[in-house]
């Protein structure tokens, strides 16, 4: 799952992708044909999914703290799933496969919803550590809720609508009819574990050994000015730019110049700092991100606009489904029934109750709150579905939603004179519920579709759904507190900055009066959000080329050191497409695809098991190495990263 800054593997957002295929006909005939190789939901199905689901979603909550974006665990689990199957046992099937990504990516989605607001609870000191139940109740209810919005909607947006690509659920599809050669498969395990081993080598070297610098950053003061240039050396975020490819790596690069290369000299103030370096940071965390805050609220509502249409649609499919009770004859077309969806909603709606009491011992700020995260579940769930359907899972503008979704608590809480701490936790309270709901109804629809065209039962997919988010819901907080206790600084410091979650506090002290928000420097970030719409528009017209607003705005409030490792990554994969046509593109970065995730799962669960190594009081070596020394180390290591991805990403030939 992934955020505003997208990484989507088998697309990128522009014109001429949105345009150029249509959805893949679903294959004939009942999921549990002879053709398939038997039934869908088996207990090693399950069992798979459950664990693939618990991996993904720690992996992402890592990836997301750090890097403010997560990946789409679709097509890695797909892959990983018919490996497993094919090295136990001999009868599996692509249904079975399909069931296991299924289940796994809920799990990524859900990570995506808790990372970016349930951090901001300890940024705003109403947390000193996680709460367990507090944070798996936000998470379990609004991954349902997820769910439950999206099953009336998919007639509307899967089954009856020629309109949407669904870039990711095709390529998802395409992988797992793949997957039935063994030499493909081979090949595909080959680069997963190759990447696997290389991102958490460097891990362990960086993280543990001490051997490598994270970031390679430099700074100097001119006059008044500041001048910074820097990048984290990272092979997840080098993965990451591959994955999301060149137009979107450039377009977050763009986001991180405007903000880092050309505001921050412009803003000055490098006599009220004596080291450069810590005042181009200082800088940008109390001013520039707040240029992006206003760009991406503009680019949120921007978003809203394009899917009213889908948004009217799947009420009146929802209402539709409640008059008519019956279950479709055909396992292709049979959804979980609607009187279960309501039974569930209302138990989720009393869950929410229950949580916004607990945030604020107030009944007033309680119903307040669980009209305000239900009515705009609902509404982002056709959002995200309909953005889903259009550019992709990774490409949903997610954070986009979410700042709209705090900007409008916030106001109404105010309006309604709900202030200070209660306003604040209940704000944020609404963000968790509603992020974690587009999150998850994003993905559901993708799978869905995926499910469609390889012949799966839509009712058994939803099972397998609600199972991955009902198993990862209790994972968010453990993982959360390791990395937040066994990190240094925390989540909301160097290492794990959490971008978003940071920015959500921020506003929500401003709503609740707890703190001033900048809005001259919101107002400025709003009006380059309207330029660059503009602007877009006019590519749009007249080129194949967009200027999407959300990556740019993402790259001026992620620190600038992500957005240089995104550019090579992105670099690297236009590297083997510049001279391919565009409909090729999926074909020729397979491998890198899969190589790439590999890198990022390595990395990231390699991350979480230090903290956890940590926690038990093994704790990272010191080695006596001089501080040249690590230099030349690290810059050996970034040259050998970049190798190891040129190497590993060429195409094979066919």
């Amino acid at each position: 799952m992934n955020d505003s800054a997208p990484s989507n593997p088998y697309i990128t957002p522009s014109a001429g992708d949105q345009n150029r295929s249509g959805p893949v006909p679903p294959v004939e005939g009942d999921a549990g044909s002879p053709h398939w190789g038997g039934g869908e939901l088996t207990l090693r199905v399950i069992v798979l999914g459950v664990l693939l689901s618990i991996v993904m979603g720690a992996a992402n909550v890592y990836v997301g703290l750090k890097a403010g974006m997560t990946v789409s665990a679709s097509i890695p689990a797909a892959v990983m799933a018919m490996l497993l199957f094919r090295l136990l046992f001999r009868n599996s099937s692509t249904l079975e496969a399909n069931q296991v990504q299924t289940c796994a990516s809920a799990g990524e989605s859900l990570a995506a919803g808790i990372i970016f607001t349930m951090p901001a609870m300890i940024l705003i000191g109403y947390w000193q550590s996680f709460d367990f139940w507090t944070v798996s109740m936000v998470a379990l209810t609004g991954g349902l809720l997820g769910i439950l919005f999206m099953i009336p909607m998919r007639r509307v947006f899967v089954a009856n609508n020629d309109d949407l690509p669904y870039p990711e659920g095709v390529a998802c599809a395409a992988v797992l009819k793949a997957g039935e050669s063994g030499d493909q498969q081979t090949d595909a395990a080959r680069s997963l574990i190759i990447g696997g081993v290389l991102g958490a080598v460097f891990k362990v070297a960086a993280g543990f050994m001490g051997i490598v610098q994270d970031t390679l950053q430099v700074a100097r003061a001119s006059g008044d000015r500041i001048f910074y240039f820097g990048g984290d050396l990272s092979p997840m975020l080098v993965a990451v730019g591959f994955i999301v490819r060149l137009h979107v790596a450039v377009l977050i690069f763009i986001g991180g110049a405007l903000g880092w290369l050309i505001g921050i000299p412009l803003l000055g103030g490098a006599s009220q700092h004596a080291d450069p370096i810590d005042g181009a940071w200082a800088i940008w965390s109390s001013e520039i991100r707040y240029v992006g805050v206003g760009a991406m609220v503009v680019g949120g509502m921007s978003s809203l606009v394009a899917v009213r249409a889908g948004l009217v649609a799947a009420v009146r499919e929802l209402a539709k489904g409640f008059r008519n009770q019956s279950l479709p004859p055909r396992n292709s077309e049979r959804d979980i029934p609607s009187g279960l969806i309501l039974t569930l909603g209302i138990a989720c709606t009393v869950m929410l109750a229950i949580l916004n009491y607990r945030f604020t011992d107030s009944v007033g700020v309680t119903v307040l709150a669980t009209a305000i995260m239900f009515a705009m579940g609902f509404f982002f769930s056709a959002v995200a579905s309909y953005i889903v359907g259009l550019v992709g899972n990774s490409n949903s503008p997610v954070s986009g939603m979410t700042i709209t979704a705090v900007l409008a608590a916030g106001g109404l809480l105010w309006l309604f004179s709900f202030s200070g701490t209660a306003g604040m936790v209940a704000t944020l309270g609404i963000a968790a519920v509603v992020c974690c709901v587009a999150c998850t109804s994003g993905d559901v629809c993708n799978d869905l579709k995926t499910g469609s065209i390889v012949g799966a039962s839509p009712f058994r997919q939803q099972i397998m759904q609600i199972a991955g988010v009902a198993v990862a819901a209790f994972v968010m907080a453990p993982v959360l507190t390791l990395l937040h206790n066994n990190t240094p600084g925390g989540i909301g410091g160097e290492k794990l900055s959490a971008p978003q979650a940071s920015l959500f506090a921020s506003l929500a002290r401003g709503f609740s009066g707890e703190g001033e928000l900048p809005w001259n420097l919101i107002g400025i970030g709003a009006g380059l959000g309207v330029v660059i719409l503009i602007i877009d528009e006019v590519l749009k017209r007249r080129t194949t080329h967009r200027a999407h607003l959300m990556p740019i705005a993402v790259g001026m409030y992620l620190p600038f050191g992500l957005a240089t490792p995104i550019l090579i990554g992105g670099l690297i994969a236009h590297l083997y497409t510049r001279r391919v046509a565009r409909k090729d593109h999926d074909h020729v970065l397979h491998r890198g695809i899969l190589f790439s995730s590999g890198v990022i799962a390595g990395e990231a669960l390699t991350a979480v098991g230090l903290a956890g190594l940590a926690a038990f009081g093994l704790t990272a070596l010191d080695l006596p190495l001089a501080p040249a020394a690590v230099t030349t180390i690290t810059l050996a290591v970034a040259m050998g990263i970049i190798a190891a991805f040129v190497l590993m990403t060429r195409p094979r030939r066919s």
